[in-house]
């Protein structure tokens, strides 16, 4: 099958996006497939080995964050393209944003999916404003693909349709496989762990109140925040406590280790996530979870069986939760060993043979189509 797969995002900067992406290609190669990979790229000398770039990307706010696209003209490079590669189906990844999903809309006729990943529990704005030019466009999608109930819950307040469910992705063996905790945190204290970036609707701050009211009840704990991007501000106001241990820009290969370190883990986000990795990465990793009670994670977890769902921007809620869990041993073994098997079903393993068989499903669908349609075609003895 030859596969194409387009991101509107700017693929020299991580994110969730790019992730999905790089692992269903991996996948789908590895049992045979041809894939390309299409993307705007900001150094485009070093994004050429992975895709084929198209355009360079502008910073562009959307949903609270910053998304980088490109408003570059690529309508004659994406008709060449389809000349060139003959696909069998055509992958949109956020296939709404402009523009160059657009292109890819317009010359396809090719089974073509597109696959949703944004969440905002207010609506998004950028939506509101584009339906009406955009929903040309939505009706060209043959496949649509939500990665979890929260994203299907902001696309459909504008498109109207059905939407299959296939989430994203994580890397289960990578987390789930034993590993040793660090020795420095195996000092008899209780450890809460953060991971993710210093964004606002990360909830870093609710779970530092949080854990100023914990170490008053439980003396004997750690917080330890772990992620990528700058945490100086956080530090300078917390440099007095020898305690809350800032770890930046952490290896990959080091995150496993941080979760087996943990007696407890916190998600303290604040709403817009459409499902959460590190969230499904914790619990793959074995760690007892607390996490907001928000829809992207409640649509992944259930309160009292995989881990505990708190008030979100509440932190005499979430200190609660934690001090429930560092308190209870027998209950955190419990939702550790429900969250591992829940985790194993987001396995990319999982997620990419699931995708493959949406993939085959509307090429039969399609194909169904093209030959109803040459079926009443006019022949040209009719015509006569």
């Amino acid at each position: 099958m030859r596969i194409a797969m387009v991101s509107p995002y700017d693929w020299c900067v991580e994110g969730g996006v790019k992730s999905h992406i790089t692992h269903l290609a991996e996948y789908f190669r590895s049992w045979g497939h041809e894939v390309t990979i299409f993307a705007p790229a900001s150094a485009p000398e070093k994004a050429r080995d992975q895709v084929v770039v198209m355009g360079k990307p502008f910073s562009m706010r959307v949903s609270g964050s910053v998304a980088r696209i490109t408003f570059a003209w690529k309508s004659p490079e994406v008709k060449r393209v389809f000349q060139e590669y003959q696909f069998d189906v055509v992958h949109l990844h956020e296939p709404l944003m402009p523009l160059l999903p657009y292109h890819f809309l317009r010359y396809s006729n090719v089974a073509t999916v597109g696959t949703f990943h944004a969440a905002k529990e207010g609506g998004n704005r950028f939506y509101g404003y584009t339906t009406p030019f955009t929903r040309r466009w939505f009706r060209k999608l043959e496949g649509k693909i939500a990665v979890s109930p929260a994203a299907v819950n902001l696309v459909s307040r504008y498109f109207a349709g059905y939407f299959n469910i296939i989430p994203n992705g994580i890397d289960y063996e990578h987390f789930a496989a034993p590993c040793e905790p660090f020795p420095e945190f195996r000092d008899g204290k209780h450890n809460i762990l953060f991971v993710g970036r210093p964004e606002k609707r990360k909830g870093l701050k609710y779970l530092l109140r949080a854990y100023l009211r914990l170490r008053e009840q439980i003396p004997n704990t750690r917080l330890i925040v772990v992620g990528a991007g700058d945490f100086s501000r956080y530090q300078r106001l917390f440099a007095q406590f020898e305690d809350v241990v800032f770890r930046p820009d952490v290896p990959y290969a080091d995150l496993p280790r941080y979760y087996r370190s943990a007696t407890v883990f916190c998600c303290p986000n604040t709403g817009n996530e459409s499902q959460g990795y590190v969230l499904l990465e914790a619990l793959a990793a074995g760690a007892a979870v607390v996490a907001s009670n928000i829809e992207g994670f409640a649509g992944v977890m259930t309160h009292e069986e995989e881990g505990l769902l708190v008030k979100p921007r509440d932190a005499v809620s979430i200190a609660a939760g934690i001090s429930r869990l560092i308190k209870d041993p027998k209950l955190r073994k419990q939702l550790s060993a429900k969250g591992t098997a829940l985790a194993r079903h987001y396995s990319w393993d999982n997620v990419a043979h699931r995708v493959l068989s949406y993939y085959e499903r509307l090429l039969y669908e399609h194909q169904q189509v093209a030959e109803t349609k040459a079926r009443r075609r006019p022949t040209l003895a009719g015509e006569r």
